[in-house]
């Protein structure tokens, strides 16, 4: 530490320098004095791995130089809490964000890198009259706050994506691509990655997330039959009944898979080796392909001879089959026409799973519809997806006993929450969900924007599993089971930040002093500043926090006291001695909390690096 505490960053993680940061870790000698990369040095570095070639195999389109500025571009907004709009504020885990996906996913890079276990999202299937997007290919936190109406209304405005726009597909994808790639920094290594699209963009999606996380990692599609009935409307006489899900694991990620039956496996003779079931002998070869499986069995006790299929054989060969009759492992025929069968045991089965199928029906649009009608007591949605598809998903991706973070930054009506809930009622597990909703306009008076509507389904399915269980005893565990969830929104900082493009005139200059000096925007509550502190710290929002009175003074600790943070406008000797004295790892101040007393900031710098407090930051 100085004798001045350092000022805390208030932008989101700054992806290029962590790339640089690993990259200047393995290959120092590519930097140059300035810090800068010097790529002949670097190319001299990797050797022949380099592809200097003009021509390879790769994807490109307009405005995907545009998509790397976008990813490094720092977020300065936050989420500002909304009380009043959650459900069991003070114990829940569960999140329902209501803002623009791509600043929140910024948002969310330190509190959540490496931390979410299942990411489901429905994007749009930029079909030409389903898809927001910015007018002029750019996203910021200003292009949000006008099109959400809280700036001035003049500027940037959202609008559709329709099929006649000379870049129909590349606006698609310029949103797609940091999204995708933010999102592959919040999955965990054994992470996995389902995302819902149709024929309009499947082959652009499956490209993008070959690109993103590697073609190994794209392991296939699921075929989703979303509709009972072919659909008899269209022109040229074809109906699309299928939708597709597109699979992608991060690292060590796999899909659980589906439960064999076991049923099957019984032990009618007491056979001290347990369950067995009967099972084919023959193989897969003719004699051409596999000559050493084509001979005879002979039954030991009878002297019956059993010829092998000629376009198949059996599955062993001679030395393995001895082995097995020996071992009592061959099921003889009671007729000389039948064939002999394997007896397999249970206990030989490597897993009680076999694959997920790629083919799924496991409910259709219209269920999805129903669904939202029977929660809300009319159609307030159109094509939401059904439960049973995202509960599927669930199944393949997590399990009961881990607390495993679902996100899905394109939330709609809440579909995946509800299943989230769901499975915990059904299995007792604590699985957690972060949903990100835009706020688009429903043109209804009473649910304004979607996110409302995301808010409210939540609501009443949680009213309807507490009535289920009402009068039941509780959870064998004694523990309670997260039906809650915080509600935040996406707002610009709390603080007003430098800016240093402002012109250089006496007038402009004062202005931006005077805002330093009081840079906490009007109107902007404690806790709004303590959530903003904590996200840019790197703590979810969900982190407990505890209100503390020292030196009659308000601290809030966090993390039981991993760090503590004073917002009092005027701060004491005492107080940053209590602080200090708790030794937590780190301590955050309003710098205006310090008014201008140079010699209080300096003590106080030196009396949390005596008690050894590792970070002491202003804001």
């Amino acid at each position: 530490m100085s004798d001045q505490p350092e000022k805390l960053d208030l932008r989101s993680h700054d992806i290029a320098a962590d790339k640089q940061a690993a990259l200047r870790a393995v290959f120092p000698e590519a930097f140059t004095e300035g810090g800068k990369i010097d790529f002949e040095r670097l190319k001299l570095a990797l050797g022949d791995t380099v592809d200097a070639g003009k021509e390879r195999y790769g994807m490109n389109w307009p405005g995907k130089a545009d998509c790397f500025k976008t990813i490094q571009q720092p977020s300065m907004a936050t989420l500002v809490p909304a009380k009043e709009e959650s459900v069991e504020w003070d114990t829940t885990e569960n999140l329902i964000i209501e803002g623009d996906n791509l600043e929140v996913l910024k948002l969310l890079q330190k509190s959540y890198l490496g931390r979410v276990k299942m990411i489901y999202i429905d994007p749009p299937y930029n079909t030409g009259n389903d898809f927001i997007y910015p007018d002029n290919y750019s996203e910021s936190l200003d292009t949000y706050l006008r099109y959400t109406g809280q700036v001035d209304s003049e500027g940037r405005k959202y609008s559709t994506n329709t099929e006649a726009d000379g870049r129909f597909h590349s606006k698609w994808m310029n949103m797609m691509y940091p999204r995708l790639y933010l999102a592959r920094n919040l999955l965990r290594e054994d992470g996995v990655l389902f995302i819902s699209i149709d024929d309009h963009e499947l082959d652009n999606l499956r490209k993008l997330c070959s690109e993103v996380f590697g073609e190994e990692a794209v392991i296939g599609t699921v075929i989703w039959r979303r509709r009972q009935v072919s659909d008899n409307r269209n022109l040229n006489n074809f109906s699309t009944d299928h939708e597709y899900v597109l699979v992608v694991l991060k690292t060590s990620g796999v899909l659980l898979g589906e439960a064999k039956d076991l049923t099957k496996y019984t032990n009618p003779d007491n056979d001290e080796r347990g369950p067995w079931m009967s099972d084919n002998l023959t193989g897969l070869a003719n004699a051409q392909e596999r000559p050493n499986l084509h001979y005879d069995i002979v039954n030991p006790e009878t002297g019956a001879k059993y010829p092998p299929l000629p376009s198949r054989g059996w599955a062993y060969e001679p030395s393995r089959m001895r082995e097995m009759i020996a071992q009592g492992r061959i099921l003889w025929p009671s007729k000389l026409d039948g064939r002999p069968r394997l007896k397999r045991f249970l206990n030989e089965i490597k897993s009680q799973f076999t694959g997920f199928s790629s083919i799924q029906e496991p409910g259709y649009t219209t269920d999805g519809t129903r669904e939202l009608e029977e929660i809300f007591g009319e159609k307030i949605l159109g094509f939401p997806k059904p439960t049973k598809l995202i509960s599927l998903l669930l199944g393949q991706a997590t399990d009961s006993t881990s607390n495993d973070i679902v996100l899905d930054f394109f939330a709609g009506s809440g579909t995946t929450a509800d299943a989230v809930l769901a499975a915990n009622k059904i299995d007792g597990g604590n699985r957690q969900f972060v949903l990100v909703q835009l706020p688009e306009p429903t043109e209804r008076n009473d649910f304004k924007i979607i996110s409302d509507i995301t808010k409210e389904r939540v609501r009443r399915v949680i009213k309807k599993l507490n009535d289920e269980d009402a009068g039941k005893l509780e959870l064998e565990s004694g523990a309670k089971p997260d039906r809650g969830f915080k509600v935040f929104k996406l707002q610009s900082s709390n603080f007003k930040t430098w800016n240093a493009e402002v012109p250089k005139e006496p007038a402009a200059l004062t202005q931006q002093l005077e805002m330093h000096v009081r840079h906490i925007v009007e109107g902007r509550t404690p806790e709004d500043l303590l959530f903003e502190i904590l996200l840019k710290s790197g703590f979810p929002p969900t982190t407990p926090i505890e209100k503390l009175t020292l030196a009659d003074q308000t601290v809030f600790s966090i993390a039981e006291g991993t760090m503590l943070i004073c917002l009092e406008k005027t701060l004491t000797p005492e107080v940053i001695k209590s602080m200090a004295d708790r030794k937590p790892e780190r301590v955050v101040c309003l710098d205006e909390g310090f008014a201008g007393n140079d010699q209080l900031k300096t003590n106080a710098v030196q009396t949390m690096k005596t008690k050894g407090v590792t970070s002491f930051r202003t804001v």
